[in-house]
């Protein structure tokens, strides 16, 4: 059995001057694992939290640790506007979690919306596409596996929820039959501060995926905060790990899926640049029409203070 943990980052604001600090994308993204790597993962995740907060190491209750969070604009803050330890935190921090992710045979699995300027974007039909196209991904890397499954989403608000979990329902019980057979349940959702592995996803997708597609897609927008070339070095150093940590397949037609996907209605890129410039033209997009839409225990890191850690912004 595996587990798939998803998180978001970005929301349907409008890329506009007017709105400087509106996300330029939206990413709805996370990971997989093996039900047998859970308990493991999530104890390797508890000790990059202590590695990172060193008060969390005097906490007299597991509770603590786990309901404090280490949020990802906090580190992309670090990586924009921290000196040079709180630069170095953040990027040792991100090649932590990389490493957990590594060794505890997690799957990257992501869909990532790059905004065009001045128009609406329909969050309201992106996300529920989103879920369904990840569970098309989960299914597929169920079937390889020979696995069963079942996703666990960061709980939003009711309203929110319902229709992520309807896109994926409908798909189980139409008549037509089951096309995803491996998700043996519709998604359910979880809360951040009491299920550990969704504060993983988080991380992830807010302090990884979210900004190199800033950076790789939207660089030439300067009156956005987001879009800052402090991002580049997330891209440079984390861009190949990120890339062999994707699960992809191909379909019925011989088109390669799954993984890491970028919808590019600005400027039209391929996906491969969230994996650095020389990967520009390795990944296919499936195309793909949105309703609403136009068209449609951690190791040590090297050089890490005596105390086991540098903090991150509060």
């Amino acid at each position: 059995m595996h587990l798939c943990y998803i998180d978001e980052a970005g929301n349907g604001q409008t890329l506009d001057p007017a709105r400087p600090d509106a996300p330029p994308v939206l990413v709805v993204g996370g990971f997989t694992v093996p039900r047998n790597h859970i308990k493991s993962l999530t104890w390797a995740f508890l000790d990059v939290k202590k590695h990172y907060r060193p008060q969390l190491r005097n906490a007299e209750q597991l509770s603590e640790v786990i309901q404090h969070e280490i949020k990802g604009a906090d580190v992309r803050k670090n990586l924009r506007a921290g000196n040079h330890s709180w630069r170095r935190a953040a990027m040792e921090l991100v090649a932590s979690l990389l490493d957990i992710l590594e060794t505890h045979e997690t799957r990257v699995l992501a869909r990532v919306w790059i905004k065009e300027e001045g128009l609406a974007f329909d969050e309201s039909g992106v996300y529920p596409a989103s879920i369904a196209a990840l569970n098309e991904t989960f299914q597929a890397q169920l079937a390889h596996e020979h696995s069963r499954g079942i996703m666990v989403l960061d709980s939003r608000t009711k309203v929110k929820n319902a229709p992520n979990v309807h896109c994926v329902t409908t798909r189980k019980y139409r008549a037509g039959g089951d096309s995803l057979r491996g998700v043996i349940e519709s998604p359910v959702f979880g809360h951040s501060d009491t299920h550990t592995l969704l504060q993983l996803a988080d991380l992830l997708v807010s302090s990884l995926l979210f900004p190199i597609a800033c950076h790789a897609y939207l660089g030439d927008v300067t009156w956005n905060v987001h879009c800052d070339d402090a991002y580049r070095p997330l891209r440079e150093q984390f861009g190949a790990r990120l890339k062999k940590l994707q699960f992809r397949y191909q379909d019925p037609v011989g088109k390669w899926r799954g993984g890491i996907v970028v919808s590019d209605r600005r400027t039209q890129q391929s996906s491969g640049l969230m994996f650095g410039p020389s990967h520009a033209k390795t990944v296919a997009v499936p195309a793909t029409v949105i309703p609403g839409q136009p068209g449609a225990p951690a190791p040590e890191r090297p050089g890490a203070a005596p105390d086991g850690g540098l903090p991150l912004l509060p």
